[in-house]
């Protein structure tokens, strides 16, 4: 009896091992895409941050140089570009949710070529954002652009869309808002599907409201998509290259010049990896730390209850 018990123990273990390999061999291309393409690039950008590397030689250990580069001689430039970027934040993310949840209630009803709709909607995320501005690009025009063109025939001039820095970032936030709201559409008309009926018909039988409604049912039901498309949003905000490059080149005056930009034209333009690794991490610590309050702030009003 005692045998028999040694046996299956051992057999157990023996499968226990068989799983824990199978387990790791499934786990093992997550892990090696992990530690060479988030934790090396991670650490060579963090011991980047204090040397001085220009692609062609070594590099060179300079300690806090490079940051006194960016906070102290480069300062004005640097933080101008965290002030577009704060800007882009508080003005891409509530006209695309808007826009995106506005839509997706829309197309919640019963409505015919919702196929059709859905597809037309989400387009701009499946096509090339360089393509994209340079379409905006022509309707942003002051001489022939379709915008302008429209204003003008209300008897209105048109403003400097790309060469007043005031109306620069509200053509970029136009554009942005457009190309990300038929994804986040599409994301939100899936957590709206998700709501169970019997709640609306409860609520009808009870005479609440239409408002009423989407206030109490529909947007505690859709909280976990509203934040996973808050984060979302907030991650495309800061990581903005194409759009303001392609359209404006980061000015006029600078007042579309994102940080990434800024990263890009310190490594690709000036070759001084050093600076660009250091905006590297400032662009890692605000992102982490925005998504960590954001995480924080859920437990208040995000409802997972079924």
């Amino acid at each position: 009896m005692h045998e028999v018990k040694e046996r299956r123990e051992d057999m157990k273990k023996n499968l226990s091992k068989k799983e824990s390999r199978w387990g790791m061999l499934f786990v093992a291309p997550q892990i090696i895409g992990l530690i060479f393409f988030v934790l090396v690039p991670l650490a060579s950008a963090l011991y980047l941050c204090f040397c001085e590397w220009d692609f062609t030689s070594s590099p060179v250990w300079v300690g806090l140089k490079n940051f006194e580069a960016v906070f102290i001689f480069d300062s004005d430039m640097f933080f101008k570009t965290l002030e577009n970027t704060a800007i882009f934040i508080l003005g891409v993310i509530p006209l695309t949710m808007f826009l995106a949840l506005g839509l997706a209630l829309l197309a919640n009803q019963k409505l015919k070529f919702l196929s059709f709709y859905k597809s037309a909607l989400f387009m701009p995320m499946v096509t090339s954002s360089v393509a994209v501005a340079m379409v905006w690009y022509w309707l942003f025009a002051p001489d022939m652009g379709l915008i302008n063109y429209l204003i003008g025939k209300l008897g209105l001039e048109g403003p400097g869309w790309l060469s007043d820095p005031r109306w620069s970032r509200v053509a970029i936030i136009l554009m942005t808002a457009w190309l990300k709201t038929g994804y986040y559409f599409i994301v939100f008309l899936a957590g709206l599907k998700a709501v169970p009926v019997v709640y609306y018909e409860a609520a009808k039988i009870d005479g609440a409201s239409g408002w009423q409604r989407f206030r109490n049912i529909t947007l505690p039901q859709i909280s976990p998509v509203t934040f996973f498309v808050f984060v979302m949003l907030v991650i495309d905000v800061f990581n903005m290259f194409s759009e303001a490059y392609v359209l404006t080149r980061g000015g006029p005056m600078y007042s579309t010049y994102t940080l990434i930009m800024y990263i890009y034209t310190q490594a690709m333009t000036y070759f001084n990896l050093g600076k660009a690794s250091v905006a590297s991490l400032i662009l890692i610590l605000f992102a982490g730390s925005i998504s960590a309050l954001q995480f924080y702030l859920s437990k208040r009003w995000v409802n997972y209850d079924a």
